[in-house]
Order: C-alpha cells, then sequence, then structure tokens
C-alpha cells in the first residue's frame, strides 16, 4: 500500500472508531470520509461496504478474544475461565451500540465480512463451553451457537437505556444459569458511558 493510501486507510479507522462510537453501528459514512478529510469514494475504495468497516474496527478487539480464550483453556479452573472471557466478550460486543445485530447476521453469511471474525470467537468460545461441560461445572445443554446467542442478548440489554442499569444483575443472573455449580455469580460488565 501506498504511503498516502495507507495514512488515509489509518486516518478512516482512527476516525470511524471515534463516529461508530458516537453513532453506532449505522453511523454514517458520509460522515467518517468527511471527518476523516477525505472523499466518499476514498472510504469506498478502503472499506466498500459498511461491513468491510465495521470487521476492520472489530477485528483486533474479536482476535484478542480468540487468543484470549486460548490461553483461558489451559491456565484457569474452568467455570473461571468461562465466566472471565464472557464478561470480556459482552464488553467487546457493547463498544458500540448496534454491532450485536451485524454479529449475528454475520454468523450465518460467509459472504459477511465479519462472518471469519465472528466464527473464529464463537469457536474459541466453544471450546470453553466444552472444557467447563467436560468438568461438569457449565449447563450440559447449551451449545456453541446459544453461548453466542447469550452474548449478543446481553450486549443487547446493555444498549437499551430502560435496563442498562440492571445489565450486571442481569449478567449474573445469566451467568448463573451457565455455571449453575455457581450459587451467585454477582456483578458481570460494568455499564459504560456511550454517546448516542
Amino acid at each position: 500500500m501506498r504511503a498516502d493510501a495507507k495514512k488515509n486507510y489509518d486516518d478512516l479507522l482512527a476516525v470511524a472508531l471515534v463516529v461508530v462510537g458516537e453513532q453506532g453501528a449505522i453511523a454514517s459514512l458520509r460522515e467518517i470520509a468527511r471527518r476523516a478529510g477525505v472523499g466518499l469514494p476514498t472510504l469506498y475504495r478502503h472499506f466498500p461496504t459498511r461491513e468491510a468497516l465495521l470487521e476492520a474496527l472489530l477485528r483486533t478487539g474479536f482476535d484478542d478474544l480468540t487468543a484470549k480464550a486460548r490461553n483461558l483453556e489451559t491456565s484457569d479452573a474452568s467455570d473461571d475461565a468461562l465466566l472471565s472471557w464472557l464478561r470480556e466478550t459482552v464488553a467487546v460486543s457493547q463498544k458500540y451500540h448496534g454491532v450485536t445485530t451485524a454479529m449475528m447476521a454475520a454468523i450465518d453469511d460467509p459472504n459477511s465480512a465479519l462472518h471469519a471474525s465472528c466464527v473464529t470467537m464463537r469457536a474459541a468460545g466453544t471450546r470453553l463451553l466444552a472444557r467447563a461441560q467436560a468438568d461438569g461445572t457449565a449447563r450440559a445443554d447449551i451449545s456453541g451457537a446459544d453461548l453466542f446467542a447469550i452474548i449478543a442478548a446481553l450486549a443487547w440489554l446493555g444498549d437499551q437505556p430502560a435496563v442498562a442499569q440492571r445489565a450486571d444483575h442481569l449478567f449474573g443472573v445469566i451467568a448463573s444459569a451457565i455455571l449453575p455449580s455457581r450459587a451467585s455469580i454477582g456483578c458481570g460488565v460494568k455499564g459504560r458511558a456511550r454517546a448516542r
């Protein structure tokens, strides 16, 4: 990539982090281009679709979650590992308003720019779940697909103003249902301030 093209790409991503943080997954691509000081065609050269832009923004976080799951597979007790990964995954999923809809759509669409990242992340969580199930600490009737849907639901709850203050409590309730060997898990993901 030429130096000027690389600079445009980096500038667009930096601006997109801010704009998507403010406006959510449906952020205006025109606004991102304007704030980055480039034309809309330049944005589309780098990110031909909204999903491609979201994938670029989310890839690092998803890759980090996948790596964390690999580390947790051997480093912690299986229930602690699953709970830790679940908390962090919900937090990453809540980072941008509305991203859970894109994640859930991408998991079943191999043509989606987000598909590979979501599938890899789900597989990593599935391994942690299977380990906890094998140890008898997690419910046996939950699949990796169920876990991914639960993450999306918990992230969605955090986006709802009417229940956002109860998101930590609800995380604990759901996590206790996944890991019934733990009577009370306590608070989950801390609420976060985000401009809307």
